[in-house]
């Protein structure tokens, strides 16, 4: 099997950079020539200079970019994916979209003669790093079982849920998950804070109870820190949530925490933190507290 890789950024240059110390037959592409020289500085081969160049006597694509007009761009643009792969390939799109732009895109695959899996990451750039993914994904059985020996490379854990769309519906559930999971915590910490409290000695002990998570064991100290950098920004979170918000509604499902806390991360970027990890709603809560004691 031989793979193409497009998207070098936070997450996408790891997971490539486990393919090619994996020993795959390796090309990948990144649209910003910033981020493909430093793929070039770090390792051999160099970066394709085209997505025709990175595709064309490719098996296997992967891919993870930005939000849904991105992977139709470098999917379905006249110098795209589709354009140029041979017949049969698969694309695996690791890219967190929308289920209606993963449904569109394994139709337009179908048209040239590709399979497309939808097949979102959770993890974060640690998880990325570490090669411990989790990744969602829908699509083909026969297709993803053909992309099975790519994923565990950098995949701790990864699942078919169903059919095309499966992947992005999950990662919505995903999401919806870890807003209200940081809205909680972030109430926690300030409310402690509030009260003076050791929140560390709090922290400590509350974590080997009922209230432990994964965000209180890797977000609550540096929460309490004052530290927002570590890798997945507000900006990207409030673009998941709009998905989620956009699926919730043509289903007609009721998410209020969740639209709640999608309001709260537009605080946290009018106080200019779209830049900052999506434990800074701690920061939209401090924020209301000091406007309230003026």
């Amino acid at each position: 099997m031989n793979v193409a890789f497009l998207g070098l950024g936070v997450m996408g240059f790891p997971m490539a950079g486990h393919l090619h110390r994996a020993g795959v037959d390796l090309r990948v592409y990144n649209r910003s020539p910033e981020k493909a020289q430093r793929w070039n500085d770090e390792y051999a081969p160099l970066a394709a200079a085209s997505v025709a160049d990175a595709v064309s006597d490719r098996d296997v694509v992967a891919v993870c970019l930005g939000a849904d007009e991105d992977v139709r761009e470098v999917l379905c643009g006249a110098d795209g994916v589709f354009a140029h792969l041979p017949a049969g390939g698969v694309v695996v799109d690791h890219s967190t979209t929308s289920a209606e732009l993963a449904r569109d895109m394994a139709a337009a695959a179908a048209e040239s003669g590709h399979q497309v899996i939808d097949a979102p990451v959770s993890g974060g750039q640690a998880g990325a790093e570490a090669g411990k993914l989790t990744v969602m994904a829908g699509g083909d059985a026969d297709a993803f079982s053909r992309i099975e020996p790519v994923l565990q490379c950098y995949a701790a854990r990864y699942r078919r849920l169903g059919e095309t769309g499966s992947g992005q519906l999950a990662k919505m559930v995903n999401q919806i998950c870890i807003a209200g999971l940081l809205q909680g915590l972030s109430e926690a910490m300030h409310f402690g804070q509030q009260a003076g409290l050791d929140m560390a000695a709090v922290v400590d002990v509350i974590g080997a109870g009922a209230a432990q998570s994964w965000q209180m064991d890797n977000r609550a100290a540096t929460m309490l820190q004052g530290e927002f950098d570590f890798g997945f920004a507000v900006d990207w979170m409030r673009k998941d949530l709009r998905y989620v918000l956009d699926e919730a509604r043509r289903q007609s499902v009721s998410l209020p925490v969740t639209a709640l806390v999608d309001q709260f991360y537009a605080q946290v970027q009018n106080l200019g933190g779209g830049r900052k990890d999506t434990s800074s709603l701690l920061l939209a809560l401090q924020a209301s507290q000091a406007k309230a004691q003026d």
